[in-house]
């Protein structure tokens, strides 16, 4: 399978699989007519259509893709069924399309039913990780989303990451401001900033990458709890909190 994106709305991806004989699969269209413009141009045969959680900028273009194209499988959680899902997916479930076998993860925490696929190496992980980062936690479900984030980050090193929001410089801009010394991280910054300053994307990127950047993913290490003034034996869990929390006011503009 090859991958592709589509860039919408302010800093959306469409993520699209297709293989050699031009069927494809997309992952949460927010929009229709540029996907539909895409599908046209490239004779792609649509067949699916996955959708990681109910929020506008993921399901937006559905309907239209749709009607469209009448016979495509619209597979989402059970919060996505009144947006024309037609196969309900839970956690442990398997999809088959196109000779691969599709893992569906429960990933809550940015909603209560938010769900990832895995066609390794790609993980279409929505809003629950970004590069530098992670989703807004919504009603309070700090613990799901620091299991979900832990989750993800426990698959193979050589996973591509998938995400649904160009946020890296904002990310990383913060976590700067938290490790104002990493030298990782200030490198990954200046090296995004120039890819951005050439409009092109920052994403897909490895897990492998993430786990040295994403200070998300790093709630364990002793130098971020020195730099929040926390005790080293502060939780791991509470660190993520907090540091969600500090990213929910962060100013990086």
């Amino acid at each position: 399978m090859i991958l592709t994106s589509i860039s919408i709305l302010n800093d959306n991806y469409i993520w699209i699989l297709y293989n050699t004989n031009d069927f494809c699969i997309i992952v949460d269209p927010g929009v229709s007519e540029k996907i539909i413009k895409k599908i046209e141009e490239k004779r792609w045969k649509p067949i699916a259509i996955l959708l990681t959680h109910n929020h506008i900028d993921h399901v937006g273009g559905v309907r239209e893709i749709v009607k469209r194209y009448p016979n495509i499988i619209v597979f989402g959680p059970e919060e996505t069924k009144k947006n024309g899902v037609n196969q309900v997916v839970q956690k442990g479930d398997k999809i088959k399309l196109l000779e691969n076998e599709i893992d569906v993860f429960f990933t809550p925490g940015h909603t209560l039913g938010h769900v990832s696929y895995y066609l390794k190496p790609y993980i279409f992980c929505g809003d629950t990780l970004f590069s530098g980062g992670c989703g807004r936690v919504f009603e309070n479900r700090f613990f799901d989303m620091y299991q979900s984030i832990n989750f993800i980050k426990s698959l193979p090193k050589k996973t591509i990451l998938c995400c649904s929001h160009e946020y890296t410089l904002s990310n990383l801009i913060f976590s700067m401001s938290i490790l104002p010394f990493d030298k990782k991280i200030k490198k990954y910054y200046k090296k995004t900033k120039k890819i951005i300053s050439k409009n092109k994307k920052s994403l897909p990127v490895t897990l492998e990458t993430e786990k040295k950047i994403n200070i998300f993913l790093r709630t364990k290490e002793k130098i971020i709890k020195k730099s929040m003034g926390l005790k080293i034996s502060t939780s791991s869990f509470e660190v993520f909190v907090l540091l969600r929390k500090k990213k929910d006011i962060f100013n990086w503009s």
